[in-house]
């Protein structure tokens, strides 16, 4: 970041940031008067209208169909001439197709040797290999048709008290099951209730179909040990009210079983960290995402796993990931699932583009590119290990990729059923989005969020664009507050019980 003394960015004095050498925007850290005399990077510039926090003012003049540059990167072309000092935004910013991938990388990059003496976390050990941060009793409903009983089922336990090493029961209701097409939609269906069902930080479940759906719980069978994994369809067991008994029965048999575990020391390496952001603003990409980039970075030096997701809020930094590509064959990877998801939008007719929300053009976001490239910092500056579809189940160190889509709801359903056992979720509007098993840490980019929704925000990363803390130090808070949370400490979303679940439906309805 460059400014000089008069405008130190993200101080309480500064006024603007500007990102890049070569960038020909700045961006407003706070409120900015028409007509307001700004001295930025040895130059004056003086504001032609007000700019509200987080949105962009030209450097310098832009002339028609010339580049407008942030992070030294491409966020579009000037659809008209833009005068030194003007606002940039959606109403004179004009998207355009993002640079391609053509620095694949070459040759193979590997992590450096894990840290022997890095840090542990209390969680509990799955016979697998893999490490619970949690260990809840889920009730899962296999369709649509059955997501009643199931919620039942879990709300008959509400304010129940558990034993000292059970965190509750949980229900994992959702729309879908019966009505979808097979192939594709019913596979990845399938997947993704798998993952949730077989996740390190589900002691045991209980799968409830109602018995003719085409997710039938046969094809279930087999997926855990069946003292973990009891299945039940509503037509054979008595209806409602009989499920519910026999549920019940089953999940007491499954509390016993989780009380008898225990946290026990872990290594680090045992943390598998979903990367998520959603409800983003300008300021996304100047404090939280890099300092959770941060995070990432010091947990793959320690030999764990960070997965960054959403393609959608990637595509105008694909050609920067491809060059990290461990090796030619994951760059290629990587591309080639935008290239499915591009072909997956249009035919709906969509594209990249329709993803900023309103919200996000509030903040300051005018379009995608701008937006991918403040998201792709959660990611750090590791190299990129593997790439992953929907829902599969991640089984490499360091960083990787998951194909998910920016829908914040399904992308979390896709992470959890690959088995992250903890999700980082930074926002800059706000979200309140939580998991049944996963707990979900919340990282606020702005201040003015931070107080405004502080019964939902577990770090204000808006430090950082206050002058008051660097990166590198919130993303050393966010790593400590990763392994606290890891060992059991609650986050705000589980303490206000948030816990959606929507698996990413691709299909169409019969």
């Amino acid at each position: 970041m460059n400014a000089d003394s008069n405008a130190v960015p993200g101080t309480a004095e500064g006024a603007v940031v500007h990102l890049h050498p070569a960038d020909n925007v700045v961006v407003a850290c706070r409120p900015i008067a028409d007509g307001q005399l700004l001295r930025i990077a040895g130059c004056e510039v003086r504001a032609r209208q007000a700019v509200l926090p987080g949105h962009k003012l030209a450097l310098r003049d832009i002339e028609t169909g010339a580049p407008v540059l942030r992070y030294g990167e491409f966020i579009g072309r000037a659809s008209c001439r833009i005068e030194c000092g003007e606002h940039v935004h959606s109403h004179n910013l004009l998207y355009g197709e993002p640079e391609a991938a053509d620095q694949l990388s070459e040759g193979e990059r590997v992590l450096p040797s894990p840290d022997p003496n890095g840090p542990t976390f209390l969680g509990f050990p799955r016979e697998d290999g893999r490490v619970g941060t949690r260990n809840y009793v889920a009730v899962v409903a296999a369709s649509n048709c059955s997501a009643h009983v199931a919620a039942l089922v879990a709300d008959s336990y509400r304010g129940a008290t558990m034993p000292a090493n059970v965190d509750g029961v949980v229900a994992f209701c959702h729309g879908h099951g019966c009505g979808c097409s097979a192939g594709p939609d019913t596979e990845q269906l399938l997947r993704t209730i798998a993952g949730v069902i077989d996740h390190p930080n589900v002691s045991g479940a209980v799968l409830i179909g109602l018995g003719c759906e085409a997710n039938h719980i046969e094809l279930y069978r087999g997926l855990r040990e069946p003292e973990r994994l009891v299945a039940l369809d509503i037509q054979s067991s008595g209806g409602t009210e009989g499920t519910l008994r026999a549920a019940r029965r089953e999940v007491d048999r499954q509390i016993e079983r989780a009380a008898a575990e225990s946290r026990v020391a872990i290594p680090v390496s045992k943390i598998v960290l979903g990367l998520n952001c959603g409800g983003s603003d300008s300021f996304s990409g100047i404090s939280a995402n890099p300092a959770l980039g941060v995070c990432a970075d010091i947990l793959a030096g320690y030999g764990g796993t960070a997965v960054l997701a959403e393609t959608p809020e990637i595509f105008g930094a694909v050609h920067l990931l491809a060059r990290r590509a461990r090796n030619r064959e994951v760059a290629q990877k990587l591309l080639d699932q935008v290239r499915s998801y591009t072909e997956y939008l249009e035919r709906f007719g969509g594209s990249f583009n329709d993803n900023p929300s309103p919200g996000n053009k509030e903040g300051g976001l005018s379009n995608i590119l701008e937006k991918s490239l403040g998201a792709v910092a959660k990611g750090g500056t590791s190299p990129l290990m593997d790439v992953y579809g929907y829902a599969e189940r991640v089984d490499c160190p360091g960083l990787v990729f998951m194909n998910t889509p920016g829908y914040d709801p399904a992308s979390l359903a896709g992470l959890g059923a690959g088995g992250v056992n903890i999700i980082a979720f930074t926002t800059g509007r706000g979200s309140a989005i939580g998991f049944p098993t996963i707990p979900v840490v919340k990282i606020a980019s702005n201040t003015a969020l931070y107080r405004a929704m502080p019964g939902n925000m577990d770090l204000n990363a808006g430090s950082i664009v206050d002058g008051t803390a660097t990166v590198e130090q919130i993303g050393r808070d966010i790593f400590d507050l990763v392994l606290r949370v890891a060992s059991g400490e609650r986050t705000e979303s589980e303490r206000l019980g948030h816990s959606e679940f929507v698996p990413w439906q691709i299909g169409p309805t019969l």
